[in-house]
């Protein structure tokens, strides 16, 4: 079974000034973001506004990802779908491009009629089918879903079910999790400012939005437990948490992308109908860069 460990971001999907993809600009930041202690990368993921894609954009994106995406780090590919069918098909299409896994968001539009059994009948399927093993993707927020821990666990139990990248925050929920998976199953912290709880109660890894911006300082929580200093990593994740919520909850995917900007990296626009960050929030948000001293070398 595949075992997440470390830390991956979730790269934003670049687009050009007319919104048409820009692969050349997400091979670059993974080039330029592959200097530090990344673990491997995720392409599709809520941050990388997957729901604004065609069918073959993201194949092109996958495909981009895995030209840049060095040999010892791994790529995770976002493939869910709101049918089932639409799933399996990304799912393989993504296993094709070279992705070591895929992270599956599960079906929302249906909300009243997403029970426990069509959950797992859903992810069954998809794990039956996909030639590389499946996470199972947990985000409230955007998906107006929060599986409970037992739905999560009748899913966890396929054989080709790695692991689940949890972006609720739910720390008690976390730990039913971790207690009650098969063993080698990777529970992953969904958002930096949860990282350290998260990894004190026995997740593996974290899928993090602000690891595109401050990727030194979330490996250096992560390293910094392994090694015992809880000091250290505490101070890192106390002081992470605004620059984290600034790029999340507060002003999302166009701030997470002005932050790259303003970084030397490339964000670029967001597909409408997001919008650009106003001029007022992106001199709070530089200034917040400033103040935490973030660079990408």
């Amino acid at each position: 079974m595949l075992k997440i460990e470390g830390v991956i971001p979730p790269l934003p999907t670049s687009f050009d000034q007319n919104e048409e993809l820009a692969p050349a600009k997400i091979k670059s930041n993974i080039k330029k973001l592959s200097r530090y202690n990344l673990s491997g990368f995720l392409i599709l993921g809520s941050n990388g506004e997957m729901v604004m894609l065609t069918h073959e954009e993201k194949i092109k994106a996958y495909n981009a990802a895995r030209e840049a995406i060095e040999g010892d780090k791994i790529m995770l590919a976002g493939t869910g779908g709101q049918s089932t069918r639409e799933t399996v098909l990304l799912t393989k299409e993504a296993a094709k491009a070279g992705a070591d896994a895929a992270l599956v968001l599960n079906p929302f539009y249906y909300k009243g009629l997403m029970t426990k059994e069509a959950l797992v009948e859903h992810y069954s399927a998809i794990a039956d089918s996909s030639p590389v093993p499946v996470i199972i993707y947990n985000m409230p927020a955007n998906s107006g879903m929060d599986m409970d821990a037992g739905t999560i666990l009748a899913i966890a139990a396929h054989p080709n079910v790695a692991g689940i990248k949890d972006s609720g925050g739910n720390l008690a929920k976390m730990g039913q999790i971790i207690a009650g998976a098969k063993p080698g199953f990777s529970v992953i912290a969904g958002s930096a400012g949860f990282l350290l709880p998260a990894l004190v109660m026995g997740a593996s890894a974290g899928i993090l939005a602000l690891a595109n911006i401050a990727p030194y300082q979330c490996t250096e929580i992560f390293e910094s437990l392994r090694k015992g200093d809880l000091e250290t990593a505490k101070k890192i994740q106390h002081r992470m948490i605004p620059v984290n919520t600034s790029v999340t909850r507060q002003w999302g995917v166009p701030a997470l992308k002005y932050a790259m900007d303003c970084l030397g990296l490339y964000g670029g626009p967001p597909r409408k109908p997001l919008l650009p960050l106003e001029k007022d929030a992106r001199s709070a948000l530089k200034a917040m860069l400033e103040e935490n001293n973030l660079k990408i070398d």
